[in-house]
């Protein structure tokens, strides 16, 4: 069931299908809910409940103009809030890109909330940011995005030639170029950088990421060209819980649209009951 709800200030669109245990499926830039489009049918016929919401600024839910309504404590209000909402006491947890670093945050600093943890793509914060010189050149772009007014200009010029560039030409492109076409919707996107990975703000070099305590499967993928495999690989010296590595051929980053059946099959996997 599609719903829109009201959720810490803001209206927040839900995919809410299935029934049984819940799971959290948590997308990043420039997705919404559909990304996972191939996963909820399947995960609801397996027996779950799965709840899979287009977060602050993306999809169909609210997009604030305020830089600073994005930043992690906002956004992880956002993810408490709607499971309040649905009357979610714990989940499982499936997540992408930001929504990876969202979902690390929800592990670790309220892994009472979560059973098991997918991580698809972005390691634990402390492996990412201690991943060397490769993963800095690989992170260039977020650079360029704390240009406010010039990125959204560079990204959009000639057809929104660099997003197709960008993302290599990915058949999903039309469709982001249509969701990001809407007013304020590419800046709302861009202020998940801005208010959370500012090379400027020498406070988050600082912060403390704990160990998580959740059992957490690791997904790379060997045409992966904005994270490398270290950082997930390295994830494992973070952990005080279960882990496990797994590495998908024939994707690029977005492993839930390029590998739909194999990520399905791992994520069943992971979460089957032990």
């Amino acid at each position: 069931m599609a719903q829109t709800l009201e959720v810490n200030g803001i209206q927040m669109y839900v995919e809410d299908e299935g029934s049984g245990t819940p799971v959290l499926l948590l997308h990043g830039f420039p997705d919404s809910s559909q990304l996972w489009r191939h996963q909820i049918p399947a995960l609801a016929q397996a027996g779950y409940r799965v709840i899979a919401p287009d977060l602050r600024g993306f999809g169909q839910s609210d997009r604030p103009a305020n830089k600073d309504a994005y930043k992690m404590e906002t956004l992880l209000g956002d993810v408490f809030g709607l499971l309040d909402t649905l009357g979610v006491e714990r989940c499982h947890l499936v997540s992408h890109d930001w929504g990876a670093f969202l979902g690390w945050a929800m592990c670790i600093f309220a892994p009472d909330k979560v059973d098991r943890h997918v991580a698809l793509s972005v390691g634990h914060p402390a492996a990412f940011r201690d991943a060397g010189m490769r993963q800095r050149e690989m992170s260039w772009y977020i650079l360029l995005f704390q240009y406010e007014g010039l990125a959204e200009e560079t990204i959009q010029a000639d057809d929104w030639k660099f997003l197709r560039d960008f993302t290599r030409d990915h058949p999903e492109c039309d469709a982001w170029i249509r969701d990001l076409s809407r007013p304020g919707a590419l800046t709302a996107g861009l202020n998940w950088y801005r208010a959370n990975a500012n090379p400027a703000d020498s406070a988050l070099a600082s912060v403390e990421f704990p160990p998580s305590t959740v059992p957490t499967l690791g997904v790379w993928s060997d045409g992966e060209y904005y994270c490398g495999e270290e950082q997930m690989k390295n994830s494992e010296q973070h952990m005080k819980a279960e882990w496990r590595y797994e590495r998908v051929e024939g994707a690029g980053h977005f492993i839930p649209i390029d590998q739909p059946e194999t990520v399905t099959r791992l994520i069943l996997e992971w979460l089957a009951p032990r």
